[in-house]
């Protein structure tokens, strides 16, 4: 039954917008007339009306839409579990003779690898001052960056991840 009536109120709502582009050229028309003859002015309030009826069904319009509209229900928040590192990190592992030389020779994870490097490059101001993200070699890293002078940070950590065994 409702879906029945929405169809009709939608044509409806057409409709006034048909006569409303048809009542402008005779309301135009009836302009200059009113002041010849007062029973043409009569006929141009029910134009009036009509124009009047089309805002308020625009307005009426969107509040259907709006009500119409149901809220979205929130999916159940799974438990939070503690996260649990990738055991491929986690696994020691031993740096090369040059490496070793910059973080020491003790087998290590990679993340511990990679916090150490960056170690050294902060402690002996490595990065570069006008765009941080590249770091300028000295002679120890020099030669675990395969002899660049300077690398990025993320192709930084590639060239490490050749010393690692």
């Amino acid at each position: 039954m409702a879906t029945a009536k929405k169809p009709a109120a939608k044509t409806a709502a057409k409709k006034p917008a048909a006569k409303k582009a048809a009542a402008k050229p005779a309301a135009k028309k009836a302009a200059p007339a009113k002041k010849a003859a007062p029973a043409k002015k009569a006929a141009a309030k029910p134009v009036a009306k009509k124009a009047a009826a089309k805002p308020a069904a625009k307005k009426a319009a969107p509040a259907k839409k709006v009500a119409a509209k149901k809220p979205v229900a929130k999916k159940a928040a799974k438990p939070k579990t503690p996260r649990k590192p990738n055991a491929a990190f986690m696994k020691p592992m031993t740096p090369s003779a040059t490496l070793g030389a910059v973080i020491g020779a003790n087998p290590l994870p990679r993340t511990e690898v990679t916090k150490k490097v960056w170690d050294y490059i902060k402690k002996n101001k490595l990065q570069d001052e006008a765009n941080k993200r590249m770091i300028n070699a000295d002679d120890k890293l020099k030669a675990v960056f395969g002899g660049k002078k300077q690398v990025s940070m993320f192709e930084m950590t590639k060239l490490i991840s050749n010393h690692l065994q």
